[in-house]
C-alpha cells in the first residue's frame, strides 16, 4: 500500500462538478413523502445483555415501503433526563451485530442507536433486516447494482430512506432529546451519514469516516477494489447501460447530499485508502455546505484512524452535543 491518489495539495482543493439531476431535490422529497405515508410504528423492547452500565432495547420501525427495519438503542443505565443521541450507520456488508457489541457512545453518556442495513449483515457482523423490495433486475453479486437502471428501484433509495426514518424513530423515545441528534458511520456508514445530513435539517452534528458512495465516476475508474468493482463488472457486461447507470447514481452520490448539509461536520480520511480513494472523500468534504473539519491519516488505508479517531470523535461530539 502506498500513496496513489492526487498529491495532498491537490486533494485539499479537489471539488469536481457533478452532473446533478435537475430534479434531485424533488426526487428525494417524493421518496421521503412516500416513505412517511407509512406509519412509523417504532417499538422498543428491552433485552438483557449482561452489561450493567448500559440498558439496551431491540428497536423496530417502518422504513421505506413500510418494511420493518431493526436496530439497537443503547442508553446509559444511570440516566436521569433526556439525552443527546448518536445514530450510527454500518459499513458495507455489516448489520447491527449482537446487542452488546457497539456501545461506545452510550458509555460516553449519549443515547446510542445502531441501525441495521436492510439485506446486509452477513459480511462481517450479523443483521436482522431483510430487503423485501429487492429489485428483480439482474445484478452483480452484492448490493451496488441492485435496481441500478432506475433511481426509483435502486437499492440505496431504500437504505437512505430507512436512515432518515431511523432519526425519527430514535427521537420518539422519551429518553432522547430530539433537539440534540448526531449521525455517524464509517465507509458505507459514512456515506449514509452524509445523505442523512443533507436530507434531515434537524441533525446538529455529522461525523463521517472514510465515506463511501462519493464521486462514483472517479471511484469506479481509479480503483478496482470492492465494492466499487461491482459496478465496474456490471458495466463490463452491460456495455449499453453506462449512461443509464450514471444517471441513476447521480441521485445517490453523497457529494451532492453533502452540498445540501448545514450541520457542523467532522470527516476522516486515510490517504492510502484503496477502497474509498482519498479524492472521493475530499470531493464530499470540499462540497460540504456546513462548518467542517477533516482529520487526515497519512499512512492508513480504509481503516482510517480506527480507535485513535474514536478518541477524536468522542471529544468532538461531546462539544457539539453538550
Amino acid at each position: 500500500m502506498a500513496l496513489f491518489d492526487l498529491p495532498i495539495d491537490q486533494l485539499r482543493r479537489y471539488s469536481p462538478e457533478l452532473a446533478e439531476p435537475a430534479d434531485f431535490d424533488a426526487f428525494w422529497a417524493r421518496t421521503l413523502s412516500e416513505t412517511r405515508a407509512h406509519r412509523l410504528r417504532p417499538s422498543f423492547t428491552r433485552v438483557e445483555t449482561g452489561l450493567r452500565l448500559v440498558e439496551t432495547f431491540d428497536v423496530e420501525f417502518a422504513g421505506f415501503g413500510g418494511a420493518p427495519v431493526k436496530g439497537w438503542l443503547h442508553l446509559p443505565a444511570d440516566r436521569t433526563e433526556p439525552l443527546p443521541a448518536v445514530i450510527q450507520y454500518q459499513g458495507y456488508g455489516g448489520g447491527r451485530g449482537l446487542a452488546h457489541e457497539a456501545t461506545l457512545f452510550a458509555l460516553a453518556g449519549h443515547a446510542h442507536f445502531v441501525m441495521d442495513t436492510r439485506g446486509q449483515g452477513s459480511g462481517w457482523s450479523t443483521g436482522d433486516t431483510p430487503d423485501p423490495a429487492a429489485s428483480g433486475h439482474p445484478s452483480q453479486p452484492g448490493f451496488m447494482t441492485d435496481g441500478i437502471l432506475d433511481a426509483d428501484t435502486y437499492y440505496y433509495r431504500r437504505v437512505f430512506a430507512d436512515a432518515v426514518r431511523a432519526v425519527e424513530a430514535v427521537t420518539s423515545h422519551p429518553s432522547v432529546d430530539a433537539a440534540r441528534v448526531a449521525v455517524t458511520g464509517g465507509s458505507q456508514g459514512g456515506g449514509i451519514t452524509l445523505a442523512v445530513a443533507g436530507l434531515v435539517s434537524e441533525v446538529i452534528a455529522v461525523a463521517a469516516d472514510v465515506p463511501f458512495l462519493c464521486d462514483f465516476g472517479r471511484a469506479t475508474t481509479l480503483v478496482d477494489s470492492e465494492p466499487y468493482a461491482e459496478i465496474v463488472r456490471y458495466l463490463r457486461v452491460h456495455r449499453d447501460h453506462v449512461e443509464r447507470v450514471a444517471a441513476t447514481l447521480a441521485y445517490f452520490d453523497c457529494v451532492s447530499h453533502a452540498a445540501r448539509a448545514s450541520a457542523p461536520a467532522l470527516f476522516s480520511v486515510g490517504l492510502m485508502d484503496e477502497i474509498c480513494p482519498p479524492s472521493t472523500v475530499y470531493a464530499a468534504y470540499n462540497r460540504y455546505a456546513g462548518p467542517k473539519e477533516i482529520v487526515e491519516y497519512g499512512y492508513n488505508g480504509h481503516e482510517g484512524g480506527a480507535a485513535f479517531h474514536d478518541r477524536v470523535k468522542l471529544r468532538w461530539l461531546a462539544q457539539r452535543l453538550a
